[in-house]
């Protein structure tokens, strides 16, 4: 683990709240405007106060030029895996390729079986995860039919198609071995938050994907490593991690970038507050993209 070389990009999280709409893309098109990367949009059909995420990130799509969307992640247990390649299919087309597919194994079971959805052991939802990727991919491959007969899935000659507008990025949003090696086989990026895994625990996840991904024939650094990062820019002293002045959120991120090997970072401001949105666009990121390409040539 180290610095995997890619060029840092940078993105949004806003919280899809149903009676903030407007706030919302108010979010998303500064982003847009701003040089940013990407939108990520979490999918949680049961949270009632929550806009769908398919139907939020469509619509973002259209009000947008540049800035790349994907769910982070998508609710597999509620998202039948082939419906849900043809829909990012779709949205790649109708954008001109600026989708890209984030796909956790499901939690919250409670209210995901309240909805209709599976109750799945870790177990049972790791391999449905894994499972799930090879049905996407076949969906997305252009033969005429496929067929795939899985525990969880199945094709059964189905006709797939339209085939994406780009090669669509396939990021798993998991934690567990089984599937971090799963990540490092087959996945073209990685999607864990600081709240759940703070810096101190990502080397022994990216070694679990290097050694996976060598294992299988595969260079580790094409997988990208997209971070979900959480805090406050402040004008005064740090209080902690991500939490204080754009000179210490670029200390961070930049090490986060050449030492702890993340190449992505998407930020949720508390409240969703539209000023640290734009603290971020217009004064972390440009730093952090200095700062990074500085060390990489000194």
């Amino acid at each position: 683990m180290g610095d995997y070389g890619h060029e840092p990009r940078f993105g949004v999280f806003p919280t899809p709240s149903a009676d903030a709409f407007g706030h919302v893309m108010k979010v998303v098109e500064a982003a847009d405007r701003g040089g940013l990367d990407l939108v990520g949009v979490q999918d949680h059909p049961y949270q009632r106060r929550f806009l769908d995420a398919w139907a939020l990130m469509a619509t973002v799509l259209a009000r947008t030029e540049r800035v790349r969307v994907f769910p982070d992640v998508a609710g597999l247990p509620l998202r039948p895996p082939a419906v849900l390649a043809k829909t990012a299919a779709s949205l790649d087309v109708m954008s001109g390729g600026r989708f890209e597919l984030g796909l956790g194994a499901g939690a919250f079971w409670e209210p995901i079986g309240a909805m209709g959805g599976p109750r799945r052991s870790r177990r049972e939802a790791a391999s449905a995860l894994i499972e799930a990727v090879r049905v996407v991919r076949l969906m997305w491959s252009g033969e005429r039919s496929v067929r795939f007969e899985g525990e969880h899935y199945r094709l059964a000659g189905v006709r797939p198609g339209p085939v994406p507008a780009h090669p669509i990025g396939v990021w798993l949003g998991v934690l567990g071995p089984r599937l971090l090696r799963e990540t490092g086989r087959s996945a073209d990026g990685w999607v864990p938050s600081s709240s759940y895994l703070p810096p101190e625990k990502l080397a022994e996840a990216h070694a679990r994907i290097d050694d996976a991904a060598a294992d299988a024939g595969r260079d580790p650094a094409e997988i990208r490593r997209i971070y979900n990062v959480f805090g406050t820019v402040t004008g005064g002293s740090s209080r902690g991690f991500l939490h204080g002045p754009v000179e210490q959120w670029t200390d961070e991120l930049t090490g986060l970038a050449v030492e702890h090997g993340m190449d992505t970072f998407v930020f949720g401001a508390e409240g969703d507050d539209l000023r640290q949105f734009q603290l971020f666009t217009e004064e972390v990121a440009p730093t952090v993209r200095t700062a990074v390409a500085a060390h990489r040539a000194g």
